[in-house]
């Protein structure tokens, strides 16, 4: 099973990382991305520009309208990522808990919909699985 790790924090968070040496924060990111490593159960992860960098499209319109950032307030924000493959919604968690994060921060966790989530008479989800596959076989080449 997939999870994904959804990193946010609250302003305190924000505030309390200005002050922390950037090293720090590395060096104890990199702890942990190298312990899943070890262990076999990251997939993937990333962290986010600043929100100012980015920008939201919003389909409430008939026309959708795009708003530079920063957008909603700082407990929304979505800072970064990892995607943990495991074999247990109770294995994501002793992961999440493992993260180096500090007070006013939190994690989301949410399980990743696979192909059995869906129809596998659905001619679209058979067209993705194919997509998938072909993608998968371009990526040994």
């Amino acid at each position: 099973m997939k999870y994904m790790l959804i990193m946010r924090a609250t302003d305190e968070a924000v505030e309390a990382y200005k002050d922390m040496p950037f090293e720090q924060v590395i060096e104890a990111m990199g702890k942990y991305n190298e312990s899943m490593i070890k262990a076999g159960v990251l997939a993937a992860g990333e962290g986010l520009t600043d929100a100012a960098e980015g920008f939201v499209v919003d389909f409430s319109a008939e026309t959708p309208l795009i708003t530079d950032g920063p957008y909603g307030e700082t407990k929304e924000l979505f800072n970064g990522f990892w995607i943990l493959e495991v074999s247990s919604r109770e294995e994501a968690a002793e992961w999440a808990s493992r993260a180096p994060l500090g007070k006013g921060s939190f994690l989301e966790v949410r399980r990743v919909t696979d192909m059995s989530d869906f129809p596998a008479d659905n001619e679209w989800i058979q067209k993705e699985e194919g997509w998938r596959e072909e993608q998968a076989q371009r990526a040994q080449q």
